[in-house]
This record gives C-alpha cells, sequence and structure tokens, in this order.
C-alpha cells in the first residue's frame, strides 16, 4: 500500500510539474504585450578596480507580431554621443544589427560572428541585446524547483540555437509566482561560468512587466556592468519607420 500511494504522489507532482521550455514560454508572456516603449537608460561600467564609467542612452523598442526592433542611441559623455545601434529581431536566424558610429561617419553590420564581441566595451555582447524568444533556444526536460535568496523559483536550462552564439548553455532563475526572470548564468564556449545577470526593480504598467535594472558581473575577469531605465512610457505610437536604417546616419 504504501509503494501504490508513493507512487499515486510522485504521478500527481508530475502532472503538475511545468517543463523549461513552459516557464520560459510563461515568463516571455508576461514582458510581452506593451507594443513599443521609450525610456531613459544608463549604463554603468565598473571595472575590477571598482571605478566607474557612465553613460546615458535612450532606448526605443517596438513589439511585432514576429519579431521586435530596438534603437539605442548613445548621449551622453561627449566621447560616445550620437552612437546608435539598431537590432532586428529574427526568429529563424541571427538578428540583424547596425552600429552607427558619429566619428567616423559610417555604420557598421555587425556579423553573426562577431555577436559574443563586448558592446561597447561593457559586460553585455552583442547577443545579450538580442530580444529575448524562446524558439532561439532548446529546453528540454522538466524546470527544477529551488530558492535563490529564500524565494521559491524554478531553474531552467537553456541551449543557444544559433552556431555563433557566445554560450553552451544558459540558467535561469524564474520567480514562481511571478515568471519573472531573478537570474541568469551564462557559459562560454568552454562551458565554464562565464557571467551571471542579475534582473531586478520590475514595473508594472496595466498588466505588462518591464524591467528597470540588470547587472551583468563577468566572474572571468570582475568587470560588471549595470543598466538602469528610467522614465519609461509605452504605447507611444512608434512604428517601423522609427526603426528604419536610415535613421541611424540623421
Amino acid at each position: 500500500m504504501t509503494k501504490i500511494l508513493s507512487f499515486l504522489s510522485l504521478s500527481v507532482v508530475s502532472l503538475f510539474a511545468l517543463s523549461n521550455f513552459e516557464v520560459a514560454q510563461k515568463s516571455d508572456d508576461v514582458m510581452s504585450g506593451f507594443i513599443d516603449s521609450i525610456s531613459t537608460m544608463q549604463m554603468k561600467l565598473v571595472n575590477a578596480r571598482e571605478q566607474e564609467k557612465i553613460r546615458l542612452m535612450q532606448m526605443k523598442v517596438l513589439e511585432g507580431e514576429v519579431a521586435d526592433k530596438s534603437l539605442m542611441e548613445f548621449q551622453e559623455p561627449a566621447d560616445v554621443k550620437g552612437t546608435k545601434f539598431l537590432n532586428y529581431e529574427h526568429v529563424n536566424k541571427d538578428d540583424d544589427q547596425w552600429l552607427y558610429l558619429p566619428a567616423l561617419k559610417r555604420v557598421k553590420r555587425i556579423s553573426s560572428k562577431n555577436k559574443s564581441g563586448a558592446f561597447m566595451g561593457s559586460e553585455f555582447s552583442y547577443e545579450d541585446l538580442s530580444a529575448f524568444n524562446v524558439k532561439k533556444y532548446i529546453y528540454e526536460g522538466e524546470a527544477q524547483e529551488g530558492l535563490l535568496n529564500s524565494q521559491d523559483v524554478y531553474i531552467v536550462n537553456a541551449t543557444p540555437v544559433s552556431k555563433h552564439s557566445g554560450y553552451t548553455k544558459l540558467i535561469s532563475y524564474v520567480d514562481k509566482k511571478s515568471f519573472l526572470i531573478q537570474k541568469i548564468e551564462y557559459f562560454d564556449r568552454k562551458k565554464k561560468l562565464l557571467k551571471t545577470a542579475y534582473f531586478s526593480d520590475y514595473k508594472k504598467f496595466a498588466d505588462v512587466n518591464r524591467i528597470g535594472k540588470i547587472s551583468m558581473k563577468n566572474i572571468q575577469n570582475d568587470k560588471t556592468t549595470v543598466l538602469i531605465w528610467s522614465e519609461e512610457k509605452i504605447n507611444t505610437g512608434l512604428s517601423d519607420k522609427d526603426f528604419h536604417k536610415r535613421y541611424l546616419k540623421q
């Protein structure tokens, strides 16, 4: 009888267990539906000696039915002012990305092979700046359950689909109640832990959640980059024309 009850208990648990894919999809869903947004973004670069550099940008994002577009423009300090980064998300292939460098007055296309490179000297790669989409990753098996800072979380394993990815694996820690990501660990091509990102200060607009802060810690070089969003507005009326490549040189 004891064995039968144990078997039934395990069966009930398995019926309600979520797969890695299901958790990732729910996490994506609670962050979607804002249509478009405009915000101010602060980028803080902290080196291994804890010396800081601050940069300010304007960030624009447009949700698409299939894929998103984003445009980032540096406003301060003077040495990076006018630099622009444009990203077109794709589901079945690597994103299209362009970087406008005002000093050279030219647009540089970021090739798929270079997307693992550092973005503007930060600990974020070009790959990290691509819009998240569950179809860009392979999810297998059930999500594990655990604790993160006394918080109940799902622990989700994902493998990038792109052969050009700088990562072999990502491990995400997702809040069990809100399905908001709290932490992601990134493993490099040698399968060693490279970076850890911490997500916090989420803000809610109606039924849409928007991230407020990401702190990216590079474990291997002891550098950190912090992104902080402020003055965010959603549903501002942006359209595809606001993300045209010709805008980069304007």
